[in-house]
């Protein structure tokens, strides 16, 4: 960041001011800077952020520069102001000038944020002209991203072009002493967007909209309510009928789902919420937060199922804040089935969605780019990113060294990009998993907008290493003679931390998950890297063991538990659960396939492990969704004293037989499932501070990067990094971009440009 004061005895200055500084009510706040200092000049918007200039007085110039970072609007994020001295000029006043274009260079666009305060205040006024109407906003909140169709960010570049504004409106827009002074969404009852109601054959049902809504809500009934991103699908979420109705619609039988509150003394009613959790709830993101039920809070079971953790947002848009009521508590998820991605479009909600629901409730709003609500948990009072989306994308990562234009695809799981130029990466936000075409499809018009809004060609490319993701075909499609780059899918996990840290060296990378694929062909996930953007070694692994059967061993935890324990030499007694939930016949198929490896590739994923341990000690057989096995594992776990579980650790190579055969003698011996799955994290704890100890001394170290989809667990997070800490390391965890495949694209990118440079 750099700041240039102009030089002594200079009366006017052109003012360059970049970063997130359109959308923000940045312009009204110069302007009233500018008045307050008593300057004569312009601001405006183009594709780099603001130009100013302003002439005064030399005092109240170098004031005015100094302002213009400190006292910056909240959603402001400035990168730098460079103010150079120019030539006087003539006029007498300060004035906002029209948006300019340029050929190069791009602004940073401002992420969807929260109703503020103040327009929550208003909503609620019977006195005021806006009282209860659905899509109140001013200069501090409102649609920012998913209305934003092109930079520099005006009205006729937003999805709010069609309606024109009512003369009330008008001169709210001009007035710089006014809040809403060049809010591009601002609207009201008279010029601006309307709600309607429908049944899921799409006739118009009467009544106002937001009390029927209601109203079919509390009859058990099921809505899709269109929203800033696109739209959710709500129930009652105390109503075990309705909830089960909507899994059994959405296909989506066991994985959490969020719920949405009016206010923090709901949220607190129904979870155990700490300050830090408290802020996160409230914050400008307004993202979901996973946190503590009570068991006593009113909320089906069928919510978030055998979890230890809850998602709950507040009421962060003027339409929800008038839907649910105080005290009430409803089912808010992402509006899709299983595995496809969110719906925004209305003509196609009205394909997709009405097997799924019982009435619509719309609005005439366009959505220009979808975009789902971020999930965030809290680790020792920081953010742990779970998925990047709505209030995060797309603000930048500020990278370490400057990068050329690369677009960076991601991987098969949790697919978003990265388009990074400079020293500044940007995240699409959340897409989906790039099974099906609708996923690919969002996914390219995702791309296409960040490369539209930012004004960037990529000239490399990076994705994936593995041949047969849908992303890695895209990526050489698109790039259509342009250089690709192949990243190790845990390189790139590695990198992307380094990334959001801003860093650029070598760390010792504990890169845990589910699956990847590795240099040698193989199913990677329980490695230990050592290295940096341009080259990693492959330091530790755990010893491979077959995955029986492909996808099948991990839908079917049960298969890894048979592979595990069969690698550790342990008989299939029936007196072990992933024995008994095997037939006969699969049995003998599962021990055809270890003996000679047909339709089994070796991996040594320690996402796998998780699943294996689980499915031993009786927590889970099978999985509906993604690391289902491991999730329900850290919920299970309970404080225990006695009993040790360890590795053995020869020559980099991890071998789990230990660890297996102890909770397998456990899981015979009548051992309570909390005990067995705490016994096993403490395992996986120790093994990352015995590995991180032997690197240290073997390379001088002493930085250990934590990251993968098994970093998702903050009771292993938590409990690694107070161990490593103890011991001298540095410990880097991840606060931007998630440890999972979320954060893969900006790994990949940084990898690319090492290569380059």
């Amino acid at each position: 960041m750099t700041t240039a004061v102009p030089a002594v005895g200079a009366a006017r200055c052109s003012i360059r001011v970049t970063g997130v500084v359109q959308g923000v009510g940045y312009r009204p706040f110069v302007s009233a800077l500018a008045g307050r200092f008593g300057l004569s000049g312009f601001v405006g918007n183009d594709d780099h952020g603001v130009f100013i200039e302003v002439q005064g007085r030399e005092e109240h110039v170098a004031a005015f520069v100094g302002a213009l970072r400190c006292e910056a609007p909240p959603l402001a994020r400035i990168e730098s102001v460079v103010a150079e001295p120019t030539a006087l000029a003539d006029g007498r006043t300060f004035s906002i000038v029209p948006s300019r274009g340029a050929d190069l260079g791009s602004a940073f666009v401002s992420p969807d944020v929260a109703m503020c305060d103040d327009c929550a205040r208003e909503l609620h006024d019977p006195t005021d002209r806006r009282y209860r109407y659905p899509f109140i906003n001013c200069t501090n909140c409102g649609p920012r991203f998913t209305i934003t169709t092109a930079t520099p960010y005006d009205r006729p570049n937003t999805t709010m072009a069609a309606f024109a504004l009512c003369p009330a409106c008008a001169a709210e827009y001009g007035d710089p002493q006014d809040r809403r002074f060049h809010a591009q969404p601002v609207a009201c009852p008279a010029c601006g967007p309307q709600v309607s109601l429908t049944d899921a054959a799409g006739r118009a049902l009467p009544g106002d909209p937001i009390a029927e809504t209601r109203a079919l809500i509390a009859a058990g009934m099921t809505v899709a309510v269109k929203g800033l991103g696109g739209y959710h699908l709500a129930c009652d979420a105390g109503n075990d009928a309705a909830v089960a109705r909507l899994r059994e619609r959405k296909g989506r039988p066991d994985k959490p789902l969020a719920v949405m509150v009016a206010d923090l003394d709901t949220a607190r009613r129904i979870a155990r919420i700490d300050e830090a959790e408290a802020a996160l709830l409230s914050s400008v993101p307004s993202p979901i937060v996973l946190v503590e039920p009570r068991d006593d809070g009113g909320v089906s079971d069928l919510v978030a199922p055998r979890l230890a953790h809850l998602g709950i947002m507040l009421a962060y848009t003027p339409v929800h804040d008038l839907l649910v009521e105080r005290g009430a508590v409803w089912v808010m998820t992402s509006g899709n089935r299983s595995s496809e991605p969110i719906v925004w479009d209305d003509a196609d909600a009205k394909r997709r969605l009405a097997p799924l629901c019982d009435a619509f409730l719309s609005h005439d709003r366009p959505i220009h780019v979808p975009c789902d609500d971020s999930v965030i948990r809290v680790l020792d009072g920081a953010e742990l990113p779970i998925r990047r989306s709505r209030g995060y994308a797309p603000f930048p990562v500020r990278l370490p060294f400057d990068v050329p234009p690369i677009l960076a695809t991601g991987g098969e799981l949790k697919a978003t990009a990265c388009l990074a130029e400079g020293r500044n990466a940007f995240m699409s936000q959340h897409i989906g998993d790039m099974e099906n075409l609708e996923t690919l499809e969002a996914f390219s018009a995702a791309v296409t907008h960040l490369e539209a809004l930012f004004r960037i060609r990529p000239e490399v490319f990076a994705t994936d290493l593995h041949p047969g993701y849908l992303s890695a075909r895209w990526t050489e499609r698109v790039a259509d003679g342009r250089p690709v780059v192949k990243v190790q899918h845990h390189h790139a996990h590695l990198a992307s931390l380094l990334a959001e840290h801003s860093r650029d060296e070598d760390i010792i990378g504990v890169c845990f998950d589910g699956t990847g694929y590795g240099s040698d062909g193989t199913v990677w996930g329980g490695e230990v890297l050592v290295g940096g953007y341009r080259e990693v070694r492959r330091a530790a692994h755990l010893v491979p063991v077959l995955l029986p059967g492909g996808d099948a061993a991990v839908q079917r935890p049960y298969r890894m538990a048979l592979s595990h324990l069969s690698a550790a030499g342990i008989e299939w007694s029936r007196d072990l659960e992933p024995v008994r939930a095997a037939t006969d016949h699969e049995l003998a198929v599962v021990a055809a396939q270890l003996e000679r490896g047909l339709a089994s590739v070796p991996t040594s994923s320690m996402g796998r492990l998780f699943d294996a341990v689980a499915s031993i000690a009786g927590i889970r057989q099978d999985v509906t969704y993604e690391a289902q096995a491991a999730i329900e594992m850290e919920a299970a776990s309970v404080d225990v004293s006695g009993g040790r579980y360890g590795f053995a650790v020869a020559e980099g190579r991890i071998d789990a037989g230990p660890v297996i055969a102890a909770a397998a003698a456990d899981a015979t011996a009548g051992e309570p499932v909390g005990a067995i799955a705490m016994r096993f994290h403490r395992a996986v704890e120790a093994l990352i501070v015995e590995i991180a100890d032997r690197e240290r001394a073997n390379t001088g170290l002493a930085t250990v990067g934590l990251t993968g989809g098994v970093f998702q667990n903050i009771r292993l997070v938590a409990a690694a990094r107070r161990a490593l800490e103890a011991r001298g390391f540095e410990v880097m965890t991840h606060r931007v971009v998630p440890p999972n495949d979320g954060g893969l694209a900006l790994g990949q990118a940084m990898v690319a440009a090492a290569k380059a440079r």
